[in-house]
């Protein structure tokens, strides 16, 4: 006793243990929990528990495809009572979604109310919806009361709950799944349940069939939206086969004729998961910013189906190249991922193939298939054990009535003057008196023949290997037939096509080409002004600001911006604010840094090349191909050390460069001394003592150097031999007359 005592008083012993296994431990848990009993689904019935769990209260609930319907509140309060102790919201919302019809190929519940749209809305509340199963939820769970799978308790040990449907049809890949996991996800496009079917027809008949051969069976998933699949049949065969991929899907579009040379495009299938609100917003944010500037209007026409109507800017607007660049500008083509990782026999995650996945199915299908079988066998058993008892009690009936009337005990007087078993004579004993017609021994030896020849079925079913998977087979042509493509919605609704080669359009040729006046002030404040006006006409700025860069341009321009900070941006002429206000800040348009400043405004012409230098004194010359950026981040073009800036940017024309640095010194030199490259430091042109460069440009030796002098006048200066030099030389002072800002022009 005293050492039971000192038990019981003792103190609860502290373990010390390093915190990174401490920690292990314990994230390993959590993340087996997580994989297992929440994102993945099992390759068998295509479940998450969370789903299975509503599936089974509602079947529960006798909730049947032809019954009545009952409040989602009621329903999901059953689930999280009896089966799975989450959030009643987070359990409401998986309820909604298996009845969606633009989430879900085959939906498992029928909905009641609002539970949702494709613009992305919510369900209503759950007291304000009623729900019930659908065809396709039953057939998923024919035979649960055949022992066809196994039971579980439930969380507190009061219920049983299955651990898989029985599943008649492949969920998996009919339904698809999603879901994420710890360092693991999943993500299966949904399928048409007649091919997939067809699949497993050919997989029972030719076990190693390839997966080319099973893909001429399934080409491709088919979402509930419909759209087309633009990707090539060999990147399908290769996701299939591996279990990871990625398939191209685009909205379906056709040309509507409103007459008088008129047209607009309307949009009527979106890809699958692609909320139609945000679609538009997208799409309204691209007329915005004229990223395609053929595009002039959207608007959305929507009631049950999908109407999104697209207004091209003109009538002469080619309807592919518009489509073709919306596709790449907008989600009316996205990329739905594949990775088949799910859990092979509700234990081990893998990432399966297409095969694997469907014989994972298949064998399934056999377990069950034996289990039914077994099940029934059983039921027979007892049941030809009551009937030979039956008989024979109406063989004997004077006698056995005799018993009853007079015996204490009948019971074992039964068993022991007719050999009864316990089941017999407790059969005999509740037997109603209205049995006791004569017409009733016949029926019994029927019923008796009946069960004789089913079980010698049975018996010959669960030893043949070959009969089994013929039932199987037989199994999945009924269900195709109810749910395949003759049936209401089992028609394929995504199709295939090829994708068009948009990318190579030029840029130019989605721009209506007009004439505009460039103007940009001295703060970075710019502006197009239609048509080419007057370079010296007078125009308004900012207060304390001025004008710095006027020129003539197209909307089909790109125009280069060169920043102190070595950077070169891209503008479209298009894009360029209008001219009725002040514009507004280039910074808006481009990541140009606060603290820097603009070196040029230059108009991209194809084949041009600028000379670019710096502070320093470094430069080189850069093909006009090399400077245009794709973002509005810019592109590296001059490398600068700390402290030097960007000064000069300028087209070269000539065979000649002339440098001025601000030391007021000149130095020419011959063109071809300088490299040509994309990007760099470039090399020295002029040398300093101190102070750094100040401007320089090309010219034609045989033109001579002009400069405009103080009073505005031009002059030239042919004879050079003065300033003549080796590059990196110091040079010498400039000519007389040369402006005080040490600039050539």
């Amino acid at each position: 006793m005293s050492d039971k005592s000192d038990d019981t008083n003792m103190e609860p012993t502290t373990v010390a243990e390093p915190l990174s296994r401490a920690i292990g431990e314990r994230y390993l848990t959590y993340a087996l929990s997580t994989i297992m009993n929440r994102a993945l689904p099992d390759a068998r019935d295509g479940l998450k528990p969370v789903h299975r769990r509503i599936l089974f209260a509602m079947r529960e609930l006798k909730l049947s495809s032809t019954g009545g319907f009952r409040k989602s509140a009621k329903i999901s309060g059953d689930v999280m009572g009896n089966y799975h102790p989450h959030g009643d919201a987070a359990i409401y919302d998986a309820m909604a979604r298996l009845a969606q019809d633009f989430n879900m190929r085959y939906p498992l519940v029928d909905g009641q109310g609002n539970f949702g749209n494709i613009d992305g809305d919510n369900p209503a509340a759950s007291r304000y919806t009623e729900a019930r199963l659908t065809a396709a939820a039953e057939a998923l769970m024919e035979g649960l009361a055949e022992n066809a799978v196994d039971f579980r308790p439930n969380y507190d040990g009061t219920l049983e709950e299955p651990v898989v449907l029985p599943a008649a049809f492949p969920n998996l890949l009919a339904n698809g799944a999603s879901g994420i996991a710890v360092g693991m996800a999943t993500n299966v496009p949904p399928h048409n349940l007649h091919e997939l079917i067809d699949a497993c027809l050919h997989l029972i008949n030719a076990p190693d069939a390839r997966d080319e051969t099973l893909v001429k069976y399934i080409p491709g998933p088919d979402f509930p939206t419909g759209g087309v699949i633009v990707e090539p049949p060999e990147s399908i065969l290769e996701a299939y086969r591996t279990g990871r991929g990625a398939f191209r899907l685009r909205a379906r579009w056709e040309v509507e004729d409103l007459g008088r040379g008129t047209w607009q495009i309307v949009v009527i299938e979106i890809p699958f998961q692609v909320q139609k609100s945000k679609l538009i917003e997208r799409l309204a944010e691209v007329i915005q910013t004229k990223k395609v500037p053929l595009l002039a209007d959207v608007r959305d026409e929507s009631a049950d189906d999908v109407r999104i109507i697209l207004e091209p800017r003109a009538r002469t607007v080619d309807p592919e190249l518009l489509m073709g660049m919306l596709f790449r500008n907008s989600d009316l083509e996205v990329r739905f991922s594949l990775n088949m990782n799910v859990l092979i026999d509700g234990r081990v995650p893998k990432v399966c193939s297409l095969k694997e996945v469907l014989r994972a199915f298949l064998d399934h299908r056999r377990a069950v298939l034996l289990r039914r079988s077994q099940h029934r066998l059983d039921k027979i058993d007892h049941r030809l054990e009551v009937l030979e008892g039956y008989i024979i009690a109406y063989l004997n009936l004077d006698r056995v009535i005799a018993i009853i009337r007079t015996e204490d005990e009948p019971k074992p007087v039964l068993m022991a003057e007719f050999e009864l078993t316990d089941v017999q004579a407790e059969a005999i004993l509740n037997m109603r008196l209205r049995s006791l017609r004569r017409l009733e021994e016949m029926e019994l030896r029927k019923e008796r023949d009946n069960l004789l020849i089913e079980r010698a079925d049975l018996e010959d079913l669960l030893a043949s290997e070959a009969l089994q998977w013929k039932r199987i087979g037989t199994e999945l042509k009924d269900v195709q037939k109810a749910f395949g493509k003759n049936a209401p919605g089992g028609a394929r609704r995504t199709s295939f096509a090829e994708a068009g080669e948009v990318e190579e359009v030029p840029f130019e040729a989605m721009i209506e080409r007009e004439p505009i006046t460039v103007i940009c002030s001295k703060m970075g404040w710019i502006r197009a002004m239609k048509g080419h006006q007057p370079l010296d006409a007078e125009v308004k700025f900012k207060d304390g600001d001025e004008g710095r860069f006027t020129f003539h341009a197209e909307t089909t321009d790109r125009i280069l911006l060169f920043g102190t900070n070595g950077r070169v941006y891209t503008l479209t002429g298009a894009n360029l604010p209008g001219g009725r206000g002040m514009g507004e800040p280039v910074r808006l348009m481009v990541d140009l840094p606060n603290e820097a400043d603009i070196v040029d405004l230059v108009i991209h012409r194809a084949g041009e090349k600028y000379l670019v230098a710096s502070t320093d004194g470094d430069g080189f010359v850069v093909p006009a191909d090399e400077c245009l950026a794709q973002t509005r981040a810019g592109k590296v073009v001059l490398n600068l050390r700390e402290g030097a800036k960007a000064r000069v940017c300028r087209p070269v024309t000539g065979d000649h460069v002339a440098v001025v640095g601000e030391n007021r010194k000149v130095l020419v030199f011959p063109l071809e001394e300088l490299p040509e490259m994309s990007r760099g430091k470039g090399v020295r042109l002029q040398k300093y003592k101190d102070g750094g460069l100040s401007d320089a440009t090309t010219f034609t030796l045989a033109d001579g150097l002009s400069w405009k002098d103080p009073a505005g006048r031009t002059r030239t200066e042919s004879d050079l031999t003065e300033w003549f030099g080796k590059r990196a030389s110091a040079g010498r002072m400039a000519p007389r007359g040369f402006p005080r800002d040490n600039r050539f022009n």
